[in-house]
């Protein structure tokens, strides 16, 4: 079967995130999704975009974003008109961002069979993953299941959240897709290499495919609040009251994640074993892991930039700079208009509270 003869094949992208890890390079007037953080000419989104191109119509892809990302959205991917890029006022999380684009796209297909991506992912193996979400698409349009991917894992990471699996109840089409038996945020270390020797946990990667009836199925039965809010919409979306709507409700409506406000709670949860080459890039460090090194184990970008007896670093330098660098190991060095930090990659969690600081010390014009 042609890929771009489904078409019931949808996709929802979501690139409302400001990417505070990622400063100084992300900023909030342009956050990492937005940037060629890779050096490959592309964007993350663009990226992103261009990978689902092989699983639906351009036509069928929709872009979840803060309003004030509209004009770069539709800047980098010239294949999408406005009525693909829904808008929101305010972040409210992941749920509430899934329901308006559900209700989007029931009125043009209520057969619609859904991918919902981040916008900011790496994905090296980009045929497996072609492959792998077209199997969970398939199994999702003959059964009523919220299936995830999840990531074999290769390390005790403890920047990732967790997918158990029941060993028992698998799919009798594909042995890859297994019951999910629970979700673990974020574990501590000792945790983390428990979930690693015991051989029945995934990374969890954050993106999904269901079936619209399906999910929005889920939203009445476990996020019924949120699921009124934008139900109260049929008719406006796609008009010229969506805005006016879609204000008021983000207003009214609670932060809340998908994870947490379905996938947590719902007994219908099946994950998908893959393993593509993926890093959901939401650190230095996981870029550092991404990048290729020199001999010392550092990981550059800059034409100009010397190193020095020094080890295990990431340093991002604007082309035309000279710098020079003795005696670093393990270090972030980054550098963007005119912001330049020096912290240590161990300690990269605190890049969120020195952007706190900044703000309120320096002014909004350094975030």
């Amino acid at each position: 079967m042609s890929v771009n003869m489904n078409q019931n094949n949808y996709c929802i992208i979501m690139a409302g995130g400001v990417g505070a890890r990622f400063w100084p390079m992300s900023r909030k007037d342009h956050p990492k999704q937005f940037i060629d953080i890779l050096g490959t000419g592309e964007t993350l989104i663009q990226a992103t975009f261009k990978r689902f191109l092989k699983i639906c119509p351009a036509e069928n892809i929709y872009i979840v974003t803060n309003e004030s990302y509209k004009k770069l959205v539709l800047e980098q991917l010239p294949l999408l008109n406005e009525a693909q890029v829904l808008c929101e006022p305010t972040r409210r999380n992941t749920a509430p961002c899934i329901a308006y684009a559900n209700y989007t796209i029931l009125q043009r297909n209520p057969d619609a069979n859904i991918v919902v991506a981040p916008s900011d992912h790496i994905i090296l193996k980009e045929d497996v993953f072609t492959e792998v979400i077209l199997a969970a698409l398939n199994a999702t349009e003959k059964n009523d299941w919220l299936v995830t991917l999840g990531i074999q894992p290769n390390r005790p990471d403890t920047g990732y959240g967790y997918i158990q699996f029941e060993e028992k109840i698998t799919c009798e089409t594909d042995n890859r897709i297994k019951k999910v038996k629970t979700f673990t945020e974020k574990p501590q270390l000792e945790m983390a290499k428990q979930f690693l020797a015991s051989g029945d946990f995934l990374w969890n990667s954050g993106i999904f495919i269901w079936r619209l009836k399906t999910i929005m199925k889920s939203f009445e039965e476990h996020l019924p609040d949120v699921d009124q809010l934008f139900r109260a919409g049929i008719g406006k979306y796609a008009t010229p009251d969506e805005p006016a709507f879609i204000d008021l409700t983000y207003s009214m409506c609670k932060s809340i994640s998908i994870d947490y406000g379905v996938m947590e709670k719902a007994e219908n949860v099946f994950v998908l074993s893959s393993d593509f080459g993926w890093s959901d890039l939401g650190t230095w460090g996981s870029l550092y892991d991404t990048r290729k090194k020199d001999d010392d184990a550092n990981a550059i970008v800059g034409q100009n930039v010397m190193m020095y007896d020094s080890h295990n670093c990431i340093v991002n330098m604007p082309k035309d700079k000279l710098v020079v660098i003795h005696g670093l190991d393990g270090f972030i060095v980054v550098e963007e208009e005119g912001t330049l930090l020096i912290c240590r990659k161990e300690e990269e969690q605190q890049i969120r509270q020195f952007v706190n600081d900044v703000m309120i010390e320096k002014g909004e014009k350094y975030v």
